[in-house]
């Protein structure tokens, strides 16, 4: 431990293991000057006096505020930088016509580069004043754009991989929104990475490239062949659309005589890394060959309310040893927040598990063994959305990237009420869970640096 080492004092909650909730009270977490932490000691353990002692000579001791507690930081594992302007709107039709009514025309504004400073902009800075310290980013086909993305990424401070979007399949995407060839898609998309690795070239970059296909309706079999010729020649995650509504997973179905996670296993496109966004209708099968290439399910429980008209079988996956995190999929999604997107989570496995037919018996009503606990959401938001990327984040233990987020339990503009002597530790963060809003974060670190909130103050009151 160093003198730059950065001290943060208070309590803590975080799920380290699935279905686990850990509260750290008091607790002194010491993080190095790379952001990761060294040391998390109880009250009365030996060195966390002095540690304070030595943080608070140096200027760099935060302690938390008598209503404060902290989370780790959010990861959302899929979101559509572009779409910000339509969140909230534009939900009436379906994932096929949605596309070419209102995303193509919105994304092909993004040649213009004033215009996507403005949007990255002010989505960057919400995203982070919702707690979403890990951002996994489709852009649109503008290498300059999605460029320019990165780099507000990179200045905000927010954890992020950025894909600029491949799509060159000329039944499928208009003329005036794809790319020019599939030659062109994937030399660009190449490009992309050096240069996004050039403005990032640390050995644990914050920010990264990630190989981003739309979907395989999208693309031409030789762009799908050569994006995955690219993720094996550059280590590069990947991330794309799977299995996410009736027309789309028939789409592929009748074009390979295959499931998506088959195709995309069959191009190199599944591997390590991975995220597949939605994965509604995906098999045992499937589930199995995801969990074989180390990949992972970006669950987004809101959107497929309105374009799977499927509930992804989260639990299942879960129980088979398939990494998943949560994703707002903005604007298919109409919230800006990972902690409603917990919600959304619970609520979508007790919908499948109940059933939603009231005209059938209550036997046959749902899927049996479908719920998930508010810990399992909370972890799938947090350290399941670490562990999908493969990144040390999502908790707090020795080696892990200080990605915290600190919540005013008493914040007068929320609706979360904690009453000490008669809420339980269980309780609260039950409510935490279930209730929090960005009205109640206070500040937001990401790599042990503040991007986000005022500075902390110096008490607790648990």
């Amino acid at each position: 431990m160093g003198d730059m080492e950065k001290v943060f004092c208070g309590t803590a909650f975080h799920t380290p293991e699935r279905g686990v909730v850990e509260m750290l009270r008091d607790v002194t977490i010491v993080v190095d000057n790379n952001g990761t932490i060294q040391q998390v000691l109880d009250p009365n353990e030996p060195g966390a006096g002095a540690a304070q002692e030595r943080a608070r000579q140096s200027g760099r001791f935060n302690g938390l505020g008598p209503t404060e507690v902290l989370i780790p930081g959010l990861v959302d594992l899929h979101i559509h930088a572009p779409q910000w302007p339509q969140l909230g709107k534009a939900l009436d039709a379906p994932l096929e016509a949605w596309l070419q009514k209102y995303t193509f025309p919105l994304e092909s504004r993004y040649e213009d580069l004033e215009f996507a400073q403005e949007i990255y902009t002010d989505l960057v800075a919400t995203l982070l004043a919702n707690g979403t310290t890990t951002a996994v980013y489709f852009a649109t086909i503008h290498v300059e754009a999605s460029l320019l993305l990165a780099r507000i990424c990179l200045e905000r401070g927010q954890r992020a991989f950025v894909g600029k979007v491949a799509m060159d399949d000329k039944d499928q995407c208009p003329d005036f929104y794809r790319d020019a060839s599939c030659e062109a898609g994937i030399s660009e998309t190449r490009a992309f990475i050096e240069r996004l690795r050039a403005l990032a070239p640390e050995p644990d970059p914050l920010v990264q490239p990630i190989i981003t296909p739309r979907f395989i309706p999208s693309c031409s079999n030789d762009l799908l062949e050569g994006l995955g010729r690219l993720a094996s020649q550059y280590d590069c995650r990947v991330q794309t659309h799977c299995s996410e509504s009736d027309w789309e997973t028939a789409f592929v179905q009748s074009r390979f005589g295959k499931t998506d996670t088959q195709v995309l296993a069959d191009y190199g496109l599944l591997r390590e890394g991975t995220i597949l966004a939605h994965a509604n209708f995906v098999c045992d099968e499937d589930l199995d060959l995801i969990r074989k290439n180390s990949s992972a399910v970006a669950h987004c429980p809101l959107s497929n309310v309105y374009f799977a008209n499927a509930v992804f079988p989260l639990r299942t996956a879960l129980d088979r040893g398939v990494r998943v995190g949560l994703g707002t999929d903005i604007s298919g999604g109409y919230s800006a927040s990972v902690l409603d997107a917990c919600r959304h989570a619970l609520i979508a496995g007790r919908m499948r598990n109940g059933g939603v037919d009231p005209t059938l018996p209550m036997d046959r009503r749902g899927i049996p063994g479908s719920t998930i606990s508010a810990a399992e959401a909370f972890w799938v938001a947090t350290r399941g959305g670490a562990e999908a990327l493969g990144i040390n984040a999502g908790k707090f233990a020795p080696g892990q990237k200080f990605d915290a987020v600190s919540l005013d339990l008493a914040a007068p503009s929320s609706n979360l009420r904690i009453f000490p002597g008669f809420d339980s530790d269980a309780d609260c963060f039950e409510k935490i869970a279930l209730n929090a809003t960005r009205a109640n974060i206070s500040a937001v670190w990401v790599n042990g640096s503040q991007v986000c909130g005022t500075a902390p103050r110096t008490a607790s009151m648990f």
